[in-house]
């Protein structure tokens, strides 16, 4: 692909996605120069958006995959039909093909989440895919790739139960980009844009619930935050709070008292279950929350106050 066609791809795709320009072009430079590639990061950061945007821009299919210990080299790559077998025998024709072998032969990109979780054997099964575009399936022959196949992967540099360790193999043949949360005006941008709340209730609802959302990336006694999922959850939430109260942009503004225990109960929805604790920690999420809200409603506003 050349030069050009590659910056309008991210031209295009920049325009649908909110503050992940850097990390859209360093994927678009690896991708479009045949690497394969590890994105890095925790859940809710863009990088399924990211792939879903380029393979549709050229047209190719994305075939997705969990990683996890089920994932088998068979299930990987493909086995031929039992009964099938019992009755011709085995064949070309009764193989029913992977996602790694339909990926090849369709030239998509096969996208495997949760990569570290897969079993080294079953990830020592790529190697040859990614060193040589090829492999060779016993009876089947030889599956070579069209030049548009990529293995894409991805890990939660958080999450450290049940996975393996890259072997050296594997991680020699990936290229890597560490994929951030976006920053918060970028975040405010997103929850916006996802949930199309407006109005003036809207504009303080939004705000909010970024900032209370990215505090649990911060709290003490937090392993893993929550993603901006979790902001775009709770506004929706909030706002469907304030309407069954009897507020909404044709009544008066709640008071701030009940402005601000109404988006607590919509934190303790829409947060709770997407806060990992410190295993160490003695607490529990809702206490977590609470602190948060507390800061962010009482302690912050009392620090602005002059005098």
């Amino acid at each position: 692909m050349g030069e050009t066609d590659v910056a309008e791809t991210r031209r295009r795709i920049a325009a649908h996605l909110v503050g992940r320009e850097r990390e859209l072009e360093l994927a678009l430079a690896a991708v479009a120069a045949g690497r394969d590639l590890v994105l890095e990061g925790p859940p809710g950061t863009s990088k399924t958006t990211t792939l879903k945007a380029i393979t549709e821009e050229w047209g190719i299919p994305l075939l997705f995959v969990e990683g996890n210990a089920d994932l088998t080299p068979a299930k990987l790559v493909g086995h031929h039909n039992p009964a099938r077998v019992l009755r011709e025998d085995y064949s070309a024709d009764n193989f029913v093909a992977g996602p790694l072998v339909q990926a090849m032969r369709q030239g998509g990109f096969l996208y495997i989440e949760e990569f570290n979780r897969a079993p080294e054997d079953t990830l020592n099964t790529l190697l040859t895919a990614m060193a040589d575009r090829a492999i060779e399936v016993p009876r089947v022959g030889v599956i070579e790739a069209q030049p548009t196949f990529r293995v894409i992967a991805s890990m939660n540099p958080f999450d450290n139960v049940g996975t393996t360790r890259l072997s050296t193999s594997v991680a020699d043949r990936l290229n890597r980009i560490v994929v951030g949360y976006q920053d918060a005006e970028s975040e405010r941008g997103i929850v916006a844009l996802r949930t199309g709340l407006l109005g003036p209730l809207a504009v303080r609802i939004i705000p909010d619930a970024v900032a209370v959302t990215r505090a649990t990336r911060e709290h003490p006694d937090v392993r893993q935050g929550s993603s901006v999922r979790g902001a775009i959850d709770c506004a929706l939430v909030a706002h469907e709070l304030f309407a069954l109260r009897g507020f909404d942009e044709s009544t008066a503004a709640p008071s701030d008292e009940i402005y601000q225990a109404t988006l607590f109960d919509a934190m303790l929805v829409s947060l709770s279950g997407r806060i990992h604790l410190d295993e160490a920690a003695e607490t529990t999420p809702e206490r977590v929350l609470r602190e948060i809200w507390e800061d962010h409603f009482i302690l912050e506003p009392a620090r602005a106050e002059p005098g």
